[in-house]
């Protein structure tokens, strides 16, 4: 397909390109034309995961276990994240701080009296090589350094105690264990990263760029921060820190205070690796290949050269090759290269309905709202009656809590999930409560990755109401439901998102170094609000 052809055909436009750039015609992604020029990297293979979270085993809400079958319904790997201490903590002159002291400094006494060692324990029984991976991590607060967590490669891994992150660090040295700095962009000496003490290499191979703090990419865009913590300001950022000519993944995780990791929309860790491994997901994450996800699974498969996200390069001709799938329809895709856009791709403003009949596509089916106090319990399966379900991934979200405040009580963790999939439909059990206010969501949802005719139907049957629309309605457009009438909880029908708008093909040439290295990353918007960053690829001039 020639690109005038294909830019009628999806509503694709593409602004912006170097010069030196040329275009594979955004073919199919996948297609021949582009594995004759980057062969595919058919041994790998994305996991998401979240290595930061926490639950009631220190202070935030939900019992422990209920976190880790939370974190098995939709993640390939976990660090249930207990607060582990703050050498520096503040206030103790300040009255107005005093239940902050107490309160942290209970906690860490909960911790090692008894509460570690059932952490451990626990961790090691969901650990299941191939399956399902569970890593033991711990986090320290501090005002002058900024928030770490210390992840672990072994599963008997001790609490080791510091009086800064810096002593944190130099104890971490010939140790498999990474530390790893959070929501970086508060201010500096409250909590906000300071870049003169990042230590480049295994230690810290990789920092969480978006969590549910916000989004350190820089001072600007989605995501501010609006914790009680403070504003979100520049020199933090990543991008302050990768001007400052440091190397670096990025990734992200929720920072979840009410027992449920990888809640949807608070932030993921996609990892590319051979396996689902021990060994494979930890030298994955000492080498960078790593991403960011807000929520949705959205899949990068960014290369320059010879190079994948994370790696460093040499030469003055730099071939970028960008595959993207996303979970809906993309609103853009930026190459960004030392902090500019040296390529934009923009999606449809509109996913334009494919010819033919049958037709592969995303359909997302969200389940909440309501305004009562109590959370609404559905029970019930998703259906086609014609074609089939290729696969279903859960967008299950936690509580919207962010870290503990004062006079809150205890809060059980709802845990949902796919009962069954088959090729014809798929089983759920979920929990939603209503949306806490007018920008912050509480549903829960499924993507169903479907084929079928255009007047084949989607079924959904719950807590006995039965709703149906074919494909080509949701082509159109979303479709809602009440369950009861107005006010109640209701089902949405999201618009069918067609192949054409979810997946991008891209090939360019960069001929013109601007530094001595110059580093490059991708950054996918959907029209959802969803995101993923890679992590930055470096060239060095030769």
């Amino acid at each position: 397909m020639d690109r005038r052809k294909f830019l009628k055909n999806t509503g694709w436009s593409f602004l912006g390109l170097a010069a030196s750039g040329s275009l594979l015609g955004s073919c199919a992604a996948g297609s021949k034309e582009a594995k004759k020029i980057m062969p595919s990297a058919s041994n790998l293979k994305m996991y998401w995961g979240d290595l930061h979270n926490h639950c009631n085993i220190t202070y935030g809400h939900g019992d422990m276990r209920d976190a880790f079958e939370a974190a098995k319904a939709q993640l390939d790997f976990v660090s249930v994240t207990p607060h582990a201490m703050w050498p520096d903590i503040p206030g103790a002159d300040d009255p107005r701080l005093k239940w902050v002291i107490d309160y942290h400094t209970g906690a860490f006494k909960r911790l090692r009296e008894g509460g570690y060692e059932k952490y451990v324990k626990m961790t090691n029984e969901y650990n299941k090589e191939g399956e399902f991976l569970t890593f033991v991590g711990y986090e320290a607060h501090s005002m002058e350094h900024g928030d770490h967590v210390a992840l672990n490669y072994d599963l008997d891994a001790p609490l080791v105690e510091c009086t800064s992150i810096e002593d944190w660090k130099q104890k971490a040295k010939g140790h498999k264990v990474f530390i790893t700095p959070h929501h970086m962009g508060y201010q500096g000496g409250y909590r906000g990263y300071n870049w003169k003490c990042f230590t480049e290499g295994d230690i810290t191979p990789f920092v969480e760029m978006y969590s549910r703090h916000g989004l350190a990419e820089s001072d600007q865009g989605d995501y501010p921060y609006l914790h009680d913590m403070g504003p979100r300001q520049w020199e933090g950022t990543i991008q302050y820190g990768l001007e400052l000519g440091n190397k670096f993944g990025i990734m992200a995780s929720t920072d979840q205070h009410s027992g449920y990791p990888g809640s949807y929309g608070d932030g993921r860790i996609g990892v590319m690796a051979p396996s689902l491994t021990r060994d494979a997901i930890w030298e994955a994450l000492r080498t960078r290949h790593v991403c960011a996800a807000t929520g949705d699974k959205i899949i990068i498969d960014f290369r320059l050269n010879d190079a994948f996200m994370g790696d460093v390069v040499r030469g003055n001709s730099r071939r970028i090759y960008l595959n993207v799938t996303g979970e809906s329809c993309i609103d853009y895709v930026d190459i960004v290269k030392n902090g500019q856009i040296l390529a934009r791709m923009n999606g449809p403003l509109t996913p334009i309905a494919p010819e033919g009949d049958t037709v592969r596509c995303k359909v997302k089916v969200d389940f909440g709202w309501n305004r009562e106090e109590k959370y609404v319990h559905w029970q019930g399966k998703l259906s086609v009656d014609k074609g089939q379900i290729h696969s279903v991934t859960p967008c299950f979200r936690g509580a919207a809590f962010t870290s503990p405040q004062e006079g809150e009580t205890e809060f059980h963790t709802h845990v949902n999930r796919i009962v069954s999939v088959g090729d014809k439909e798929t089983e759920l059990d979920m929990y939603s409560s209503k949306n806490p206010n007018t920008t912050t969501a509480a549903m829960q949802a499924v993507i169903l990755d479907v084929e079928m005719p255009k007047d084949g139907k989607i079924i959904a049957e719950f807590n006995g109401k039965k709703f149906e629309h074919t494909l080509g309605e949701l082509l159109e457009g979303s479709r809602s439901h009440f369950m009861i009438g107005w006010l109640s909880e209701a089902i949405l029908f999201n618009r069918a998102m067609p192949e054409s708008c979810f997946t991008l093909e891209h090939y360019m040439e960069d001929k013109e170094p601007q530094r001595d290295t110059d580093y490059y990353y991708v950054r996918v918007r959907q029209r959802d609000g969803q995101w993923a960053w890679s992590s930055p690829i470096w060239a060095e001039r030769v």
